[in-house]
C-alpha cells in the first residue's frame, strides 16, 4: 500500500515508537502540507505570515526569513516543551502529537520560505520540495546517492514536469524520517523524562533546534526565483 510506511522503515524506527504513531502514513504527512499551507485555527496561511514579515522587514526578503524561521523555532521549542511535560508516563498521548506538531510547524516554516523566495504554493513540485526540505541536508544527500530521490528540493520545485508516483515516495520518506527523528529524541532523552518538566526542556530544545536546521537547509536550499 502506498502510504503505509511500517515495512520501508522497519530498520530506521524502534518498534514501540511506531505502535505509538500508527497513524503516521503518508496520507498524514500531505494533510500536515495542507493544513500548514492554508492554514489551521490561529495558524494563518504560510503566506500570509511570509508577507506579514516581508511588511514588517520593509521588502528585505532575507530579513523575512530570517524572522520567519526565528517564529517558528519558538513555535517548535514550545510544542516541544509541551508534548515531553508529561514524561515516561504520557508518552503513548504525547508522541502522536509531537510530531504532528512538528510536521505542520516546520512545514508551515518551509513553505513560508519558498514563498517569499517566489515559488508558486499550489504547484506540487513545490510542495514536493517543501517536504524533501524537511528531510534536512544529509538525509537527502544520502537519499539522492541512493537513488532513492531524484534531486535536492531546488531541482525538484523547478522540475519540467510533476510526477504524481514521486508524491508517494517523498511523502513515505518525510512520515518514517518523522518518526526516527521523535524516536531518536525519545531515546536520548529517557533518563531526563523521568522528571516531568525537565523532559519538557529537553523536547523544547531538540525540537527548536531541529526547526533551526531544517530552516537554514531550506533558505540555503530554496534559491530566489522571478515573481511572474
Amino acid at each position: 500500500m502506498p502510504g503505509d510506511t511500517s515495512t520501508r522503515s522497519s530498520g530506521r524506527q524502534p518498534a514501540r515508537l511506531v505502535e505509538l504513531a500508527p497513524g503516521l502514513t503518508a496520507a498524514f504527512v500531505r494533510e500536515a502540507l495542507h493544513r500548514a499551507i492554508h492554514g489551521i485555527g490561529p495558524l494563518a496561511a504560510a503566506s500570509v505570515a511570509a508577507d506579514k514579515q516581508l511588511k514588517e522587514h520593509r521588502g528585505d526578503v532575507d530579513r523575512a526569513i530570517h524572522e520567519v524561521i526565528e517564529n517558528h523555532v519558538r513555535y517548535a521549542g514550545a510544542q516541544g516543551f509541551v508534548t515531553n511535560l508529561g514524561g515516561l508516563a504520557t508518552m503513548a498521548f504525547t508522541v502522536p502529537t509531537n510530531i504532528s506538531g512538528l510536521a505542520l510547524v516546520e512545514c508551515r516554516m518551509i513553505a513560508a520560505i519558498a514563498h517569499l523566495r517566489g515559488y508558486d504554493l499550489s504547484d506540487p513540485r513545490v510542495k514536493n520540495a517543501v517536504l524533501v526540505c524537511l528531510l534536512g541536508e544529509d538525509t537527502v544527500r544520502d537519499l539522492v546517492a541512493a537513488a532513492k530521490l531524484p534531486a535536492p528540493p531546488m531541482a525538484l520545485a523547478t522540475a519540467p514536469a510533476h510526477d504524481p508516483w514521486l508524491d508517494r515516495v517523498i511523502s513515505a520518506e518525510v512520515a518514517s524520517d518523522l518518526v526516527a527523528k521523535v524516536a531518536g529524541k525519545k531515546v536520548a532523552g529517557t533518563v531526563a523524562r523521568r522528571i516531568p518538566l525537565v523532559g519538557g526542556l529537553v523536547g523544547m530544545g531538540a525540537d527548536g533546534y531541529a526547526t533551526w536546521k531544517v530552516g537554514r537547509y531550506a533558505d540555503r536550499e530554496l534559491l530566489p526565483l522571478a515573481r511572474r
